[in-house]
């Protein structure tokens, strides 16, 4: 076990990052042409990195598992995006911001990366006004902010409940400004299935194309990975299905850290699971908690219409319990919330495994045109899949596996233990510690992409040798020769179980054992049955069609055998850590009133895991010491 160095520089917490950029070392624009880098994963991270890196000179690849990098995720983040820009004038600030951002995540990330991220956070505004992004705006003009879970103030910026396709749309114009300039070369319907690594440096990646099945190696001075979290391990969840660990699972088997994998989060408004054959699950947007009351009836076995229930024999729990914060408390805490009630039999719906979101107050005190205004496009969705008319009656809700603060292990550069390789939004464990406040995932991915990555990454290039490498070389013939022999391998077996069948049976197992709770039994349960599935997928799993064409049953399939892996990395990761913070919920170490009771002399730390070579020899845990200097050790409390 090897104690980890994040390298943060020196000197106060306020000025770390500005001496950091005057002392990185620079390339200059005519060297910048003599440079290569790739960038897998086209989403607000990436996209942003690969536009700004081709502003600057650079020689881009950019690799999109999309046929359009409009199609990337990051579309899916309804709400806003954070920024301590203070226009309320309600008290807002960096500090401010760094401050939450600490105390939501229980104290588990490292500080000088979160108060980066809040210090840049005020020049993403700008940018995105810049590039046209049609943020909200108020009747004068100015831009318009709303409240967001964690935060006692309102600085979520948004578009409606369309801010993240907003942003991407931004992050994509000015990458294709580069494609059209020849900066960026981008490869559509690529993934990337290895990572190659020549002399300890990260050198280039090996992908195949969807669309014909051929294998593809491309090289590179650095590579930077922003492929997006890995909550599609749970099978259901708000994840589109396209969203996979592989991309940064294939770099921890090439000797990446993998950090803090059990911290995922669960969303506390999706539309409840409706039936067996469901693929995925429908966040709606946390910024309904605004003006929406969460609510359960007080009976046990109520099946009243909602609007027949009086408020005298309602429950608004989060406002009872959380009176500082009510309806806007942190989504951990309103997900388990939820999740007692439920416990408790006060449930609704049909399934009784949900929640009334109720937006009969705010319709009355505001009217249902200014409802309209704010949330029209999260209602007509909810009705659509729903069938219900959400201004007539309450929303059903109940938490889903929605986004992973866990990652790839990054320093203060973002740049994982294998040098060369840069790791950029959800994909690396950074900003968000055991659990992340809402509007704070497109915040990370601009951060990292458009101000963070291109300075840090031109420090590597400008202070590292970095030898000429070819797709010739034997470290890519190897990587290649391993994506085929896993690909051969995959079409032999020739099973009688379907992927989706045994991506379920997994996503059935994450959830039971290492969901919204966890604790030692069904933890230790999960470690015997997940290598049991493992070994039968690799038996009897069945991929119809041919590995040299479309066959999206071979992609699922791929990722579904990283899933295998990783799911059982989560479980141990979570075994090992015993405490609760955030979204990891150990049963065993509560507070008598239910909140997480962390362990701060024994798990203060990132616990950065090393591949143990197999899947079936146990990984080494690697630690980073987390020290509070700035924002002191303290019981996290919303009451």
């Amino acid at each position: 076990m090897a104690i980890l160095d994040g390298k943060v520089p020196g000197g106060t917490i306020e000025q770390i990052w500005d001496d950091h950029k005057f002392h990185m070392k620079l390339v200059n624009p005519a060297n910048k042409r003599k440079h290569k880098v790739i960038v897998v994963g086209t989403g607000l991270a990436g996209a942003s990195a690969a536009a700004s890196l081709g502003e600057l000179g650079y020689n881009v690849s950019a690799f999109c598992v999309h046929e359009s990098p409009r199609r990337a995720h990051s579309v899916a983040a309804q709400g806003g995006i954070n920024s301590a820009k203070n226009y309320k004038n309600d008290g807002d600030s960096v500090y401010r911001l760094f401050y939450d951002t600490v105390k939501g995540g229980d104290f588990r990330a490292r500080e000088a990366n979160v108060y980066r991220l809040a210090q840049v956070s005020t020049q993403i505004i700008d940018h995105c006004v810049a590039q046209g992004v049609p943020l909200a705006r108020e009747y004068g003009g100015l831009l318009s902010n709303r409240s967001f879970g964690g935060a006692q103030v309102s600085r979520t910026f948004y578009a409606r409940g369309q801010t993240g396709q907003q942003l991407l749309i931004g992050a994509y114009q000015a990458m294709m400004r580069q494609v059209d300039k020849g900066q960026v070369k981008l490869f559509n319907r690529r993934e990337m299935l290895d990572l190659v690594v020549v002399n300890g440096q990260a050198r280039g990646i090996v992908v195949r194309n969807l669309a014909t099945g051929a294998i593809e190696s491309h090289e590179a001075d650095a590579v930077i990975l922003a492929t997006g979290g890995y909550s599609n391990v749970f099978f259901l969840s708000t994840n589109a299905m396209a969203c996979a660990v592989t991309g940064a699972w294939r770099a921890y088997k090439r000797g990446a850290y993998f950090a803090n994998p059990c911290f995922t989060q669960i969303h506390p408004t999706c539309i409840p699971v409706s039936g067996e054959l469901q693929s995925k699950l429908t966040l709606m947007s946390e910024s309904l908690r605004n003006d929406g009351r969460v609510w359960v009836p007080k009976t046990k076995g109520d099946k009243r219409p909602a609007n027949q229930i009086p408020d005298s024999e309602r429950d608004y729990y989060l406002e009872r319990v959380y009176p500082s914060f009510g309806n806007l408390a942190p989504r951990d805490v309103a997900s388990r919330q939820a999740k007692y009630r439920v416990d408790e039999g006060l449930g609704v719906g049909p399934t009784g495994k949900a929640v009334y979101l109720d937006f009969r107050d705010a319709i009355q005190r505001l009217g249902k045109k200014a409802v309209q205004e704010k949330y029209g496009n999260l209602f007509e969705m909810y009705e659509k899949i729903t069938g219900e008319n959400p201004y007539e009656t309450p929303m059903r809700m109940y938490p889903a596996p929605h986004y992973t603060m866990g990652g790839l292990w990054v320093d203060y550069n973002l740049m994982s233990n294998i040098p060369g390789l840069f790791v950029a939004g959800e994909a690396n464990f950074s900003d968000h510690g055991a659990n992340r406040l809402g509007a704070s995932a497109l915040m990370q991915g601009l951060a990292d992409g458009y101000f963070v990555v291109p300075y840090t990454i031109s420090n590597y290039i400008a202070s590292t040798k970095i030898e000429k490498v070819a797709t010739t070389h034997d470290a890519f013939k190897e990587a290649e020769n391993n994506v085929r022999a896993q690909i051969t391998q995959l079409m032999g077996i020739k099973g009688n179980r379907s992927v989706d069948s045994f991506h379920k049976q997994l996503g059935h197992i994450m959830w039971e054992y290492c969901g919204m709770a966890r604790n030692e039994k069904g933890l230790t349960a999960a470690l015997t049955e997940i290598p049991k599935l493992r070994d039968e997928f690799w038996q009897n799993v069945r991929i119809p069609g041919d590995a040299n064409y479309v066959n999206t049953e071979l992609e699922k399939a791929n990722r579904v055998a990283d899933f295998l892996e990783q799911g059982e990395l989560m479980c141990l990761d979570a075994l090992e850590r015993k405490e609760s913070c955030g979204g990891h919920f150990r049963d065993e170490y509560q507070t008598p009133d239910g909140e997480a009771m962390r362990d701060d002399a024994n798990f203060c730390h990132v616990a950065a895991w090393e591949w143990g070579g197999t899947a079936n020899k146990k990984p080494t845990r690697h630690t980073e010491e987390l020290k509070f200097e700035n924002v002191k050790l303290a019981t996290r409390s919303y009451k």
